[in-house]
């Protein structure tokens, strides 16, 4: 499992012109799902999420957390976070988890982060999505389970 998470002023994702979440200051999660993925994999990667400390202090240093600051999540699936991209031109993505499995996995680990009290908000699993992101820092992380 593999989470590229960015610091965010405000982000909102959108799926046929309605909008699904929308948050303000706290964390976009790109999540994507590998094949073998567990729950046990799902709630390392939901405590790493929510507990790096990746927001400043008055002194500009990285002291706080999403937890500590009461910061927004949305989280958004994306298999193509697995696409292998070694050979050729176009990627494989055989390394991501099938659809069933992968949704499972997902809504798992939005309810582990929900779970913590903060506010959380979604995509559409497996929907075509546009997502607007305005990264602040900019911070980007990618924690993965293996």
């Amino acid at each position: 499992m593999k989470a590229v998470i960015q610091r965010v002023s405000q982000a909102k994702v959108t799926v046929e012109g309605k909008v699904t979440g929308q948050i303000d200051k706290g964390l976009v999660v790109l999540l994507g799902v590998k094949e073998g993925d567990t729950k046990e994999d799902v709630s390392w990667l939901a405590r790493k999420c929510v507990n790096l400390r990746i927001f400043e202090d008055q002194k500009g240093n990285f002291n706080f957390s999403a937890l500590e600051t009461e910061a927004e999540l949305l989280v958004i699936s994306q298999f193509t976070l697995y696409g292998d991209c070694r050979k050729g031109r176009r990627p494989s993505f055989t390394q991501a988890a099938k659809p069933p499995e992968a949704e499972e996995l997902y809504e798992k680990f939005v309810e582990k982060c929900r779970q913590t009290g903060l506010k959380v908000e979604t995509g559409v699993f497996g929907a075509m999505m546009e997502v607007e992101i305005h990264n602040s820092g900019p911070v980007t992380l990618i924690p993965e389970t293996r």
